[in-house]
């Protein structure tokens, strides 16, 4: 005999966009008028982030898909870091949400969004397109603290909300131009907040780190996992299960 949401899913066909009424919301109004229904709960990560991944992975999380939001990142006039980290983690998350509204597999997951920023000041650091803004960023940095801003954004199946801010001060050394030129050639600058990655070379330009160090590399972990605990999704049982793993 076939389930509630079986009989939902023969109804809808996926498309690239949500519809007025989409699958989700259908899931999501039958899981709420019936709480036994099974449900196992799945992530989409709104990136494609090699080191978001990494990140995840380390604390036993494996998204079920990527679905990266192509948006426009550039700040509104007058827009501060902190709601600016804050509406790009959103809307990462609501244009991935929306992708998925009507996928078969993926309609009532969970998606996780982020959007890290390097600031000093109200000044914006982004990831630098070419190398002459790479070692204009490194050489603003230099011998100064800076903060790292993460915005995370988690929408749950039921489109329930969750978002928190997370801030780490880095504090770099005095850098010679040598350094400088050196580091811009290794091109390890590229896609990366402040034209740097900690977790590289750049590690040995670190003076000084007060908050999360997952943060300065992409996604802070404690927060994320608090996150998902706080909404039930079993993050511990993938430990388990790793561990019996283990023992075979």
């Amino acid at each position: 005999m076939p389930s509630a949401k079986d009989a939902i899913l023969s109804v809808f066909k996926r498309t690239d966009g949500p519809r007025r009424d989409t699958l989700r919301h259908e899931l999501a109004r039958e899981r709420s008028r019936d709480k036994t229904l099974a449900f196992k709960p799945r992530l989409v990560l709104a990136s494609a982030s090699p080191r978001r991944l990494t990140l995840l992975a380390q604390a036993g999380i494996e998204p079920d898909a990527l679905r990266p939001a192509s948006i426009d990142e550039k700040p509104k006039p007058g827009e501060m870091p902190r709601g600016l980290v804050m509406r790009l983690a959103r809307t990462k998350a609501e244009t991935a949400r929306d992708q998925i509204a009507n996928d078969r597999d993926l309609a009532d997951a969970f998606v996780l969004a982020a959007d890290t920023i390097v600031v000093t000041g109200r000044r914006i650091f982004n990831k630098p397109q070419h190398m002459e803004e790479a070692a204009q960023m490194l050489m603003r940095l230099s011998g100064r603290s800076h903060r790292v801003l993460t915005g995370l954004c988690l929408i749950a199946p039921d489109d329930r909300v969750r978002t928190r801010i997370v801030s780490t001060r880095v504090t770099f050394k005095n850098l010679s131009r040598a350094e400088i030129e050196a580091y811009v050639a290794s091109r390890e600058w590229r896609d990366k907040a402040g034209g740097y990655a900690i977790q590289g070379l750049a590690g040995c330009f670190i003076y000084k780190i007060k908050g999360s160090y997952t943060n300065v590399v992409g996604l802070p972990l404690t927060e994320v996992v608090a996150m998902l605990l706080a909404e039930d999704f079993p993050i511990h049982f993938n430990w388990l299960r790793a561990a019996e793993s283990n023992m075979d």
